[in-house]
């Protein structure tokens, strides 16, 4: 992107900071550094500058960011929610309060745009079992957007690796749900929101191949019935619709064959089917981009890494991806506006609302 655009001139990103016993903070104020994000969009991060603070310590990292003020757009602004102490965190450990920040952080960061103050959000990892300990009710991102934003419609997560892309049919159920899950109706709906979503991120005509739920495709009928009866199927209806897709393909191929260059995107009918793959050809710059709404939502498509939170190791370069990603893509739709008038109102409406935690 070019360097002579003023902030108000980018995309504006709300990065809301992760589990803090993670390493959300680290990743943070890695990412806060690198001229490439800084180059494509403004950002607003979100969270506790103690946390920013005490991970700038830790990496040895001068950190001096200005508070978000709705008269100044500064490049790097941080909205201070004040919800995490350091002192609090043992690193490596999920806990109630970490989990909390960790919402709160994210519901500001989903208020902030939907009130036009950001162009996208973006997040540091998070972990869901703390997620869980503060909210019970927690399940997954997108149930929680939907409850923030009072979405009537559910959104979707799709992996994206450069230009590959992975889309779900389901995706966080058990595995002993999965097959009744899979009919004809709900695999079209997929195909259908794979297409459109990969439409709006820029493809012409993006190529998509199917996965196969049973081992062979089925078999005809020796491996399971479900690809025959209701993937197949959906698939011809999608082609009747001008859809460019093929399958159902056996699924210890396909992710080869779109890795080559094939298909633009592999729609998988179970979470692990999808993500082992693409965590395989590319861990370290996999992103998770959720569609479906008003604005995109973009992480590194890794956990919290409780192993090595604290050690200063952690590889910034998924996160970086996601912020580059959901900037690139911000900038296809209209820019919010930057005025102070806006950006006050926005403001007001990320903070004013305590997010409950515990119902």
């Amino acid at each position: 992107m070019p360097t002579s655009e003023t902030p108000s001139q980018k995309p504006t990103i709300a990065l809301a900071l992760g589990d803090a016993a993670g390493i959300g903070g680290e990743l943070a104020v890695k990412i806060l550094s690198d001229k490439e994000v800084l180059e494509s969009a403004r950002l607003i991060v979100i969270g506790d500058r103690r946390q920013l603070e005490a991970a700038a310590a830790m990496l040895g990292t001068e950190f001096d960011l200005p508070d978000c003020e709705p008269e100044t757009v500064a490049p790097v602004a941080l909205l201070d929610l004040g919800n995490i102490d350091p002192a609090s965190v043992t690193p490596g450990e999920a806990s109630e309060h970490t989990g909390a920040a960790a919402l709160e952080n994210f519901a500001a960061a989903l208020r902030l745009c939907a009130a036009d103050g950001a162009d996208a959000v973006a997040f540091t990892p998070f972990n869901k079992y703390a997620m869980r300990l503060a909210r019970p009710d927690y399940v997954d991102e997108i149930g929680f957007i939907n409850a923030v934003t009072g979405a009537t419609k559910d959104g979707r997560e799709f992996n994206v690796l450069d230009e590959f892309w992975n889309a779900r049919v389901t995706s966080h159920i058990p595995l002993s749900q999965v097959a009744e899950r899979i009919t004809e109706e709900r695999v079209l709906a997929s195909i259908e929101l794979t297409d459109n979503t990969m439409r709006n991120a820029g493809f012409t005509r993006p190529r998509i191949a199917v996965a196969a739920l049973n081992p062979h495709a089925g078999d005809g009928g020796n491996f399971g019935h479900e690809d025959d009866r209701e993937i197949a199927p959906a698939v011809t209806r999608a082609k009747e619709k001008q859809i460019s897709v093929e399958g159902p393909l056996p699924s210890d191929t396909v992710y080869l064959r779109a890795h080559k260059g094939e298909f633009d995107a592999v729609l998988s009918m179970y979470h692990d089917q999808g993500q082992i793959a693409m965590k395989l050809i590319g861990f370290d710059r996999g992103v998770t981009l959720i569609g479906g709404y008003p604005f995109w939502i973009a992480t590194p498509a890794h956990g919290t890494a409780y192993d090595i939170a604290g050690q200063g190791i952690a590889n910034p370069n998924a996160t970086k991806r996601a912020l580059l990603l959901a900037a690139r893509l911000a900038r296809q739709g209209e820019l919010v506006p930057a005025d102070a008038t806006s950006m006050s109102s926005a403001i007001a409406k990320a903070t004013g609302e305590k997010l409950t935690v515990v119902p």
